[in-house]
C-alpha cells in the first residue's frame, strides 16, 4: 500500500497499486479534469483504496449527469480521488498526491476524451 495524502495532511489514503503498475495513466480533457490539470491513476475496485485519516474533511463534488464523484480535501482544497461516471466501480486518484512518485518524470499518460464522453448525447 502507498499514501496518497493531499497538501496540508489532514487527509490521508492508502492506496494499493498493482505490482505492474496503474491499470492506466491518464489526462482527462473533460471541463472539471483540464482546469484541474492533474494526472489520473487508475488503480482497481473499492478494495484497492482505504481513508486512513481524515474523512471528515473530504468533501464531494459532483456536476452534469452527477455519476462521477470528485473528492478533494475541505482544507486545502487538493483534489484527492474519484469515480469515474463510465466506471463508478473503480477510483482515479491524483498521482501527484502519492508519496514517492514525481508525476513529472511519468512515462505513458494516455488522453481520455472527456469532452467527447461516450455517454453524452451529442446533437
Amino acid at each position: 500500500m502507498k499514501k496518497l495524502t493531499c497538501h496540508c495532511g489532514g487527509v490521508e489514503i492508502q492506496v494499493r497499486i498493482p505490482e505492474e503498475g496503474f491499470k492506466k495513466l491518464m489526462r482527462c480533457n473533460c471541463s472539471l479534469c483540464k482546469r484541474k490539470g492533474y494526472i489520473i491513476g487508475v488503480i482497481g475496485s473499492y478494495d484497492d483504496l482505504k481513508i486512513a485519516k481524515g474523512e471528515n474533511l473530504l468533501k464531494l463534488y459532483q456536476y452534469y449527469t452527477k455519476t462521477a464523484k470528485h473528492y478533494f480535501c475541505s482544507n486545502c482544497g487538493i483534489h484527492t480521488h474519484s469515480n469515474p461516471r463510465i466506471n463508478p466501480k473503480i477510483w482515479g486518484v491524483n498521482v501527484a498526491c502519492i508519496e514517492g512518485i514525481n508525476p513529472f518524470e511519468l512515462e505513458n499518460v494516455t488522453l481520455n476524451d472527456g469532452h467527447n464522453h461516450p455517454l453524452d448525447k451529442k446533437k
